[in-house]
């Protein structure tokens, strides 16, 4: 298996490792910077555990960080060998509207990074009434950016059109399984499957039965056990076909090196 999100960085040290080893027969795990301190933390991660990718970025609660500095240590990082994606980034306006033109700027800048690497750009989206993800689909159609992932995709019509319009990734979490979300699962189920990814965002949006607890990479089985009912297939199928969706995206059948 492989959990395309998560945050081990938001873990104490020895949470982390008991987490890694309850995914040790996981194909890989990718752990998401989001800020200048966390990015290079998801780093000394994947420079650690073989299995263990990383991606870089300026979460959009952050965007008021942007400078010409992070810039380019954003950059310096990205050139990385471990590093696999560029992000998250994207647009919140649930915490942060106040920085609305800020988090505009650092996802433009985010996105000129990805085309530079070659990387997948991860966007994370929330607001309190779908204003953030109809301007971030309606950015989507105007930017077009060759490579992106739809991170704990949330169902939004118009951000679910936008994605499949132009063959972006779509990640689902752990609230694909809870019970009174069947308008995500039905929005599920419109995702070509060569589109499909799973993740836990750990240790955040833990999936049914473990609503409550704190979450862990080993538990993306459980998302991955509802989208493949979804899809009438067995969950060896899905795995395979999730897994192989996560080595296209991010690049993980190239061998990691580097420090």
């Amino acid at each position: 298996m492989t959990d395309t999100h998560c945050h081990l960085d938001h873990m104490e040290p020895e949470e982390a490792q008991a987490a890694l080893q309850a995914a040790r027969h996981f194909r890989a795990l990718l752990t998401i910077g989001t800020d200048p301190v966390r990015n290079r933390q998801a780093l000394s991660w994947a420079e650690a555990h073989p299995r263990v990718f990383a991606s870089v970025g300026l979460h959009p609660t952050e965007a008021h960080l942007l400078s010409p500095e992070l810039e380019a240590d954003l950059a310096h990082l990205a050139a990385h060998p471990r590093v696999r994606a560029i992000g998250e980034s994207g647009l919140d306006f649930y915490w942060r509207p106040e920085t609305r033109a800020a988090q505009y700027r650092a996802l433009e800048f985010q996105h000129r990074l990805a085309l530079e690497r070659g990387l997948p750009l991860v966007l994370h989206v929330r607001s309190r009434g779908g204003e953030a993800e109809a301007e971030l689909a309606r950015w989507l159609l105007q930017h077009r950016p060759p490579r992106f992932v739809l991170h704990a995709f949330g169902g939004h019509p118009e951000l679910l059109e936008a994605g499949l319009r132009l063959g972006g990734y779509f990640s689902f979490a752990g609230p694909l399984t809870y019970r009174k979300n069947q308008a995500l699962r039905e929005a599920a189920r419109r995702v070509p499957l060569d589109r499909l990814l799973v993740e836990t965002d750990a240790p955040f949006l833990p999936p049914e039965p473990h609503r409550g607890r704190r979450n862990q990479p080993a538990w993306v089985v459980y998302t991955l056990a509802r989208l493949a009912e979804l899809f009438g297939l067995g969950l060896e199928e899905m795995e395979a076909l999730t897994d192989q969706n996560a080595r296209t995206c991010f690049g993980l059948d190239q061998r990691p090196s580097g420090p």
